[in-house]
C-alpha cells in the first residue's frame, strides 16, 4: 500500500487557528503530514524556530501521522528529502491565490513529481494571518480568538500583556 506524504510549509510566526484548520483538514487527506517550519536567516522572526516548533507542539493535536521538521532553502528540496509527493498550502482569499499559484508553478517546474494541494481556509479564519496577529497584538488588541492559547500566552510572556494602544 502506498503511503501519501505531504509537507505543510510555513514560517508559523506565530501559528494561528487558520494554520491549525488547514493542518487538521490536510491530515484527513494524507497518511503522513510533515509541518515544515521555515528557518529564514534573512528575516527577524517574532519567535525562534525552536519556539515556533514548541508552540505548534503545544497547540496542535499531533497524532502518529503528523511530524514537525525545520528547513531552509527550497520547499521542493525539503519535500524530496521527506519522501513527500505533495505540498499543502492554505488559501484565505483571492489575493493569496496569485502568489501561491506562481509558487506552485515554479515548484512544479523544479519538481514535476511533487504536487501542490490548495485548501481553502474555513470562513471563520479567512482574514487571519500571522502578520495581522502581530499587528493587532502590538497595538493592544485581543488575539485570543485568532491563535491557540499557548501562542497568546507566549506572546504575553515575551512581550508583556500591555502592548501599545493606537493613539496612546
Amino acid at each position: 500500500m502506498t503511503t501519501h506524504v505531504a509537507v505543510y510549509p510555513g514560517s508559523f510566526d506565530p501559528v494561528t487557528l487558520g494554520h491549525l484548520d488547514i493542518l487538521e483538514r490536510a491530515t484527513l487527506i494524507f497518511d503522513k503530514l510533515i509541518i515544515a517550519v521555515l528557518e529564514n536567516p534573512g528575516k527577524t522572526p517574532l519567535f525562534s524556530v525552536e519556539e515556533r516548533v514548541d508552540l505548534i507542539r503545544q497547540s496542535a493535536a499531533l497524532d502518529g501521522g503528523v511530524e514537525i521538521g525545520t528547513f531552509n532553502g527550497l520547499t521542493v528540496d525539503y519535500a524530496r528529502t521527506c519522501g513527500a509527493t505533495a505540498i499543502v498550502r492554505g488559501l484565505r482569499a483571492v489575493s493569496d491565490f496569485e502568489n501561491e499559484f506562481q509558487m506552485a508553478l515554479m515548484n512544479r517546474r523544479l519538481a514535476p513529481d511533487i504536487h501542490t494541494v490548495f485548501l481553502m481556509t474555513s470562513f471563520s479564519n479567512v482574514f487571519v494571518s500571522s502578520s495581522l496577529i502581530k499587528e493587532v497584538f502590538h497595538y493592544g488588541g485581543n488575539i485570543d480568538e485568532f491563535v491557540p492559547a499557548p501562542v497568546a500566552e507566549a506572546m504575553r510572556r515575551k512581550f508583556g500583556s500591555t502592548a501599545k494602544r493606537a493613539g496612546g
